[in-house]
């Protein structure tokens, strides 16, 4: 008996158990029948959904047009808002756009004249501007050899790169002492350089309205600009007297300096104008509270799209539940034999559960990438409709379709378990 008493280390130690030890591996083996259990009821919903594959496409089909539609819907709504935002930013985002009249349409401002050169001058001694442009413009017929386009002349300031954010591809922009000496030098755009001249168009002359114009440079495509006409920027000075025979500008474009916030320098500009004239016969159009505009709308157009899509999602779902009840209806005898045999109720509900969610699941995924598919399609055929695709909405459409899956899956699934095993069998 000396000898049963642990001694030295062993001391005070109590003797391992067996009972300890299934006590420990008793919640590790029961979570690995849990996942047994998963795992067999998903490859049997699978085995079902391949055995009727008609049906399980049709009932994925509203899921995948619930989906399809709202992650379209949302990337192109993205692709817009960024496309219109990359103009906003091309045309500067610290800019002021200052033309005569009320509004934009207001018919008296053809005869407002009172937007001039001096008004441009002044504003150009602020302090809080950076860099000011004087604008007019008007189409006129160019010649060039043999090639002839109809052009949408400019009449800018020298500045106008440092304003607009002008990028020049070759050659140089005219100077100050060009605008100021009336020089007839122009910049030509790529369109204009494709349209009128077969290389390189620096050096060359073309005749603006009969006016031979020596090009010296070209610029790259810029939403100031703007539409598909073959643009050349000339001095406002030779615009007004040599070309379209008018000293009236048709606006006056004002960059701020990157400190100041526009909306400060909005006011300020306008309290200044309204003092040289006398009255306001004159607007502001602010580039920064456009992109704070179409910001808003895309938040609006995003909710909305949210809606809709809920709504779609929730008509697939109720298809989902009535095929899910059909399906239930059909293997009555499957459920009962399974039943019979041992299955717990837990197991056939675990079972026609994971079918609804696999159902949704697929059919969301094939939803995304039918949505890839007409993103691409758009891109291959260039319709110019801009699709812009991220993670965010994706895996929420997918989420959604899981969560629709689950919940309209659930009655059909506690159904199939409440089944009478004795009544199951017999039904024919």
């Amino acid at each position: 008996m000396a000898g049963w008493w642990p001694t030295g280390a062993n001391a005070g130690r109590r003797p391992h158990s067996a009972g300890a030890s299934e006590h420990e591996t008793a919640p590790l083996a029961e979570r690995r029948a849990r996942v047994d259990a998963v795992r067999e009821a998903a490859r049997m919903a699978v085995r079902s959904m391949l055995a009727h594959r008609l049906r399980t496409l049709l009932t994925m089909l509203g899921i995948i047009i619930g989906v399809a539609a709202v992650v379209t819907v949302v990337a192109l709504g993205k692709g817009a808002q960024a496309q219109v935002e990359s103009q906003i930013n091309e045309l500067g985002a610290s800019t002021l756009e200052i033309y005569p009249g009320a509004d934009f349409g207001d018919p008296r401002s053809a005869e407002i004249e009172t937007l001039v050169v001096g008004d441009a001058d002044h504003l150009a001694a602020l302090s809080y501007v950076d860099s000011v442009s004087p604008n007019l413009s008007g189409s006129v017929a160019a010649l060039q050899g043999s090639r002839r386009a109809n052009t949408q002349v400019l009449g800018v300031g020298a500045d106008l790169p440092r304003v607009r954010g002008l990028r020049l591809k070759a050659g140089r922009f005219f100077s100050a002492d060009e605008v100021d000496a009336h020089r007839a030098v122009g910049v030509v755009d790529q369109k204009a350089a494709k349209a009128l001249f077969a290389g390189n168009p620096i050096g060359s002359t073309v005749l603006l309205g009969g006016m031979p114009v020596e090009v010296i440079g070209v610029v790259g495509a810029n939403a100031f600009a703007g539409g598909a006409t073959p643009t050349v920027y000339v001095p406002y000075t030779s615009a007004a007297s040599r070309l379209l025979g008018s000293q009236r500008l048709e606006s006056i474009t004002v960059r701020v300096r990157d400190n100041v916030p526009t909306n400060a320098a909005e006011a300020s500009l306008g309290a200044e104008l309204q003092r040289l004239h006398g009255r306001r016969d004159f607007f502001i159009y602010n580039a920064d509270q456009i992109r704070k505009a179409v910001m808003k709308s895309s938040q609006t157009m995003a909710a909305l799209v949210s809606a809709i899509a809920a709504v779609a999602l929730v008509v697939g779902g109720v298809g989902v539940m009535n095929i899910m009840l059909v399906s239930v209806k059909e293997r009555v005898r499957e459920i009962g034999v399974r039943l019979a045999v041992g299955a717990r109720q837990g197991d056939i509900l675990r079972q026609f559960l994971i079918e609804a969610v696999l159902i949704c699941l697929f059919g969301g995924v094939l939803g995304v990438l039918f949505a890839f598919a007409v993103g691409a399609l758009s891109s291959l055929l260039s319709l110019g409709v801009p699709f812009l695709f991220t993670a965010g909405p994706v895996l929420a459409a997918l989420a959604c379709s899981s969560a629709i899956g689950l919940g309209f899956g659930y009655f059909p699934a506690r159904s199939a378990a409440q089944l009478d095993p004795i009544q199951a069998l017999a039904a024919e």
